[in-house]
Parts: structure tokens; sequence; C-alpha cells
């Protein structure tokens, strides 16, 4: 069984590949876009201080943006799980291309990433891809984020943001917002890993999905493996755009509850359940048959 099975994800991806009308923000590092497995027809960057297209493959920013959007985005029959393609890619950089080889992940402030998430909301994203480990907290960059998730709230956004690698149980002001689905990361077994972050506001409004060992696209268009939440959170964001492109008069509400709701009682506890989008198919379906 392959992550995609493990989630449920292979019959919806047989069913479509997206709508273009349906946007996906990414907020995360540059991407290698000449590469031969992504369609630039279906790719936009979204204007901000950082270009969308790659200029050092060897960076930890481009290899991140490059994995995330084969995920998303890239050729059906690629080596990454390209699981929405058909749907419309607006990139919105915001990390450096810093030859830092030895980062895990590659970070922002609270600022950078709050005026991200404005700029890929006026741009036409329907649901956004957050994987981004948050430096220099303060006070205002805190503010400024709240607002920020706010605004996409207003606008009927949907937010899909990886949980964090730290192996800590708590928050943050992104997995304690409310209309945030904050992804763990599990392996193949549907376990969390170690190293993934866990707690209350995502145990009770986020989703697990798989994080270890996932191949996507290097920026020299090979394969490349990388685990962790933000190999998780596209999983999410993934499925959000086609059960989005299967029910475009779905209202991001009716969206978000079926791609968040489980059988089980309560959700007391700080891991949340794997995502299963054949569940929110149906759920789906039967929400949308209701209101019309």
């Amino acid at each position: 069984m392959g992550p995609l099975d493990l989630v449920q994800l292979t019959a919806l991806m047989d069913c479509t590949s997206g709508r273009p009308e349906i946007g996906v923000g990414l907020i995360d590092g540059p991407v290698a876009l000449n590469l031969p497995d992504f369609a630039r027809g279906n790719i936009r960057e979204v204007p901000g201080k950082l270009s969308g297209t790659c200029n050092r493959a060897d960076t930890v920013a481009c290899s991140h943006g490059t994995f995330v959007t084969g995920i998303l985005a890239a050729r059906r029959g690629s080596l990454a799980p390209a699981i929405c393609p058909g749907c419309t890619l607006l990139l919105r950089p915001i990390f450096a291309e810093t030859a830092n080889h030895n980062a895990i992940m590659p970070s922002a402030t609270p600022e950078e990433l709050a005026e991200a998430i404005v700029d890929s909301v006026d741009a036409g994203a329907r649901v956004v891809n957050l994987s981004s480990a948050l430096v220099q907290p303060s006070p205002k960059g805190e503010r400024m984020l709240e607002e920020a998730l706010n605004y996409a709230t207003s606008r009927s956004v949907i937010l899909v943001a990886a949980a964090g690698n730290q192996g800590i149980v708590g928050s943050s002001a992104i997995t304690r917002h409310p209309w945030v689905i904050s992804v763990a990361a599990c392996n193949i077994r549907g376990k969390p890993l170690s190293y993934s972050n866990l707690g209350g506001s995502i145990g009770r409004r986020g989703l697990s999905a798989p994080g270890e060992d996932i191949t996507s696209l290097g920026p020299d268009g090979g394969p490349q493996t990388f685990s962790g939440t933000s190999a998780a959170a596209p999983f999410v964001t993934g499925a959000i755009a086609l059960l989005w492109s299967e029910f475009p008069m779905a209202t991001a509400s009716q969206v978000k509850l079926a791609a968040t709701q489980t059988c089980r009682p309560g959700r007391a506890t700080i891991a949340p359940p794997l995502l299963n989008a054949e569940t929110a198919y149906r759920a789906l379906a039967l929400a949308t048959r209701a209101a019309s």
C-alpha cells in the first residue's frame, strides 16, 4: 500500500485531476518550473518579494518548494504523487534561496507569512498550503498573522498547515486558529511519527497524512525523498482541491467539514484522525444533495 492508498485518494484521483478554477495557494520556496513534469499553464506566480522560479537548485528552499509542488501539481504518471495537476497552483514563495544544507526546513517570520496569506487569498486561492517554520516571533507579528488567518476565513479560503516537526505537544498561532486544518505526519501504517507535533487543537480540528519517506520531484527532475509534516500537508490540500473540483458549488464550510469529520466520537485526543478522501467524498455528496 502506498501513501495515496493509505488516505483513500486513489479513487478520487481516478475521477478527476482537478478543475483550473480551483486555485491552490502554495506558500513555500521557489520551484524548478522548467521541469517537464510541471505543466506551466496550470502554475501561476503570485507577485511578492521573491521569485517563484528557482535561481539556485542546490538550496533547501528550492528543493522544498519543488518537492511540495510535485505532490500537488506534477504530471500524472510522474515520480510524484501528482494529486491535483488540473487545478491552478498559485506560487507565493517566502523561503529565500540560501545555501544552508543542514536546515531541516526553511523558515519565515510571522509578518512574511501573514503577507503571503493575504496575497494568496487576493490572487484567488480557494485552499492554501502552509509549510513554514516561524522565526523571530513578536507580538506585532503574531497579531499580523492572526489578522491574515482571519482574513482568509472571512473570504472562505481553507487553510492547511503542517503541524511542525519539533516532536512537541502544544499549539502555535497557526495550529490553534479554528479555521486552520493542522496536519500531523504518520507512517504508512497510519501511526504518528515521533517528531510530528501533536496537541489539543491539532487533535480536535486536524488530520494525519503520510509523511514518512515520501517521494516527489527534486530540482533536477529526479526523485527526492522527504519526511515530515510539510510532506504530509499537501496530501490534505490536494484532497480538498479535488473534492472542491468534484463539488464546485459546495461551500468552504461543507468541504472543510467533509474532509475533517471522523466517526470517532469527541476527538478528545492530541493525535488527529487519518485523512480519508473516500469518506469525505461521500459526506460531501450527501451534504450538497441535501442543500439542493
